[in-house]
């Protein structure tokens, strides 16, 4: 896979090296935060590869390979929320986590390793919410936000009052809760938690940067959030008449019908069995026979 530079792009004080695309996966957007007596880094993408700027310490948001490609041009201490440590860890555990067939578990540990230069960081040590690191007249604080992964993160950083959203990345496909540790209720609560943050400035990992400006978040935080609404919809009006599981799988809540992967099948099955518990403890679905639900 090939690897390119980065773009830097300054926010107060707090610059974004936005990867190659916009940040688009397998690409994706880090930061750089200067105190006086320290820097870190968020999130060493894989235009990092070939070498980063220099830092005291890096923050991982979540364990995901596009947000570690570049750890190895770090032997600097490494901090991930306890949610996702085993998982930057050990590659083997970030592999399990995303809960493929077991035929196709070499095959995406080796793309790992290979394309993604992802090693397994043993030494990387555990924060929590609320965890802040001073770096002289520049804080970070971690503001924890689930369901992407179990220990997705994100970080207020002031006095410049911007804050990092991670994977809460506001793009037109929408939240992704399809990983084994992932979770649909607690991805809407995070995405509730993000809204009542005022800031000056809020970056995603991905394409669409940095949004300024409180009110143009939220707009943007609803539309996104709004795709599981859609979601939720669609898989009503399937309903309509009764469904197993792998119907659904099939019919497909997630990804379009031309794309296709080893992942594509469990993150369907995971997301579908997401939305029918949360539809059933509503009372708009029910299981009319033995593995098949229908909209009541």
């Amino acid at each position: 896979m090939r690897t390119t530079g980065y773009t830097a792009a300054e926010y107060g004080d707090v610059s974004v090296l936005v990867g190659d695309r916009r940040g688009a996966y397998p690409y994706g957007n880090t930061l750089l935060v200067r105190g006086t007596a320290e820097s870190l880094v968020v999130d060493p993408s894989l235009s990092l590869v070939e070498g980063g700027p220099p830092a005291d310490l890096v923050l991982v948001s979540h364990a995901h390979e596009d947000h570690i490609a570049g750890l190895g041009s770090y032997e600097v201490p490494v901090h991930t929320h306890g949610g996702d440590l085993d998982a930057l860890r050990s590659r083997e555990a970030l592999v399990a986590g995303i809960g493929l067939p077991p035929e196709e578990v070499d095959a995406v540990d080796k793309m790992m390793r290979d394309e993604f230069h992802v090693q397994g960081r043993p030494d990387a040590k555990g924060f929590e919410d609320g965890t802040v690191f001073d770096l002289g007249g520049r804080t970070v604080t971690v503001v924890h936000l689930p369901g992407h992964t179990a220990g997705h993160s994100g970080f207020l950083i002031e006095p410049d009052g911007f804050l990092f959203v991670g994977d809460i990345d506001l793009t037109s496909f929408g939240p992704y809760y399809g990983d084994l540790g992932s979770s649909l209720v607690d991805f809407e609560a995070s995405m509730r938690r993000c809204r009542e943050i005022d800031a000056r400035w809020y970056g995603t990992s991905h394409q669409k940067g940095v949004i300024e400006g409180a009110e143009e978040f939220r707009r943007r935080l609803d539309a996104f959030a709004g795709v599981v609404a859609k979601r939720e919809a669609a898989l009503l009006t399937f309903l309509a008449e009764p469904r197993t599981v792998e119907e659904i799988v099939e019919h497909r809540l997630v990804y379009r019908p031309h794309v296709e992967g080893p992942h594509v099948r469990p993150v369907e099955r995971r997301t579908a069995v997401q939305h029918l518990d949360v539809l059933k403890g509503g009372g708009l679905v029910a299981e009319v026979e033995q593995g098949r639900f229908r909209a009541t």
